[in-house]
């Protein structure tokens, strides 16, 4: 990895944040992803060494951690939950749509480099299901033909809004928001919608609550 002064400032940057430089190594390592589009041995040896731990170690981070990649991933990231909530509504469907669709498998990239496509056990957005990101950014309630539409439309040089949140921009921007969350985004999009108020609205129609905390366990 060329190591250019702009990057080691950022990564200075990171180290500065944590009390002890190793916790910095998470998103140190999404810096690099940002910037290279995968973790090459050359970026886990350089967080390594700023982190202040063996490149052994950095390499079991980078290597258990799924949303680090040892591929180039190309200019857009695509993941489709087909966990059990989202593959009983349809997930599978969806995956196998954009499988059709770009002519790739799981963990794999289009030829081109535009598109890589991942079948993920859980994006913990059940509410929606099934659901599916684009660089990590929510697309809600997907079918197999919106699913397509949306890679249609990025192939295309569209802009297109995720669910709940920000325009899309592509995989390496979203990274160096992992690194960097103090993009400006924050407040883009509806975060919160009236489908996942449903359970506390209907709690508060029914006079429900949840029950006391027991006089010392508090906190």
């Amino acid at each position: 990895m060329a190591i250019s002064e702009s990057t080691r400032e950022q990564l200075d940057e990171l180290v500065a944040r944590y009390p002890r430089p190793r916790s910095a190594l998470m998103p140190m390592l999404h810096l690099v992803q940002s910037l290279e589009g995968e973790v090459t041995p050359e970026g886990i040896a350089l967080c390594a060494d700023m982190a202040g731990v063996s490149a052994a170690e950095a390499t079991a981070v980078a290597s258990f951690y799924t949303m680090y990649k040892r591929r180039p991933v190309g200019r857009h990231h695509i993941g489709v939950c087909i966990n059990t909530m989202c593959g009983l509504l349809g997930g599978d469907a969806v995956y196998d749509a954009l499988s059709e669709r770009l002519g790739v498998g799981h963990d794999q990239a289009t030829p081109d480099g535009e598109f890589w496509l991942e079948r993920i056990e859980c994006q913990a957005a059940c509410t929606h299901a099934p659901v599916m990101t684009v660089d990590w950014e929510f697309m809600d309630d997907v079918t197999p033909a919106s699913a397509v539409d949306i890679v249609d439309r990025l192939q295309r040089g569209e802009t297109v809004h995720s669910t709940r949140g920000p325009a899309i921009r592509d995989f390496r921007a979203t990274e160096h928001s992992l690194a960097f969350p103090e993009d400006g985004l924050a407040a883009e999009g509806t975060p919160v919608d009236d489908k996942m108020l449903a359970g506390l609205r209907l709690a508060k129609e029914r006079g429900m609550s949840a029950p006391a905390v027991p006089a010392g366990q508090e906190g």
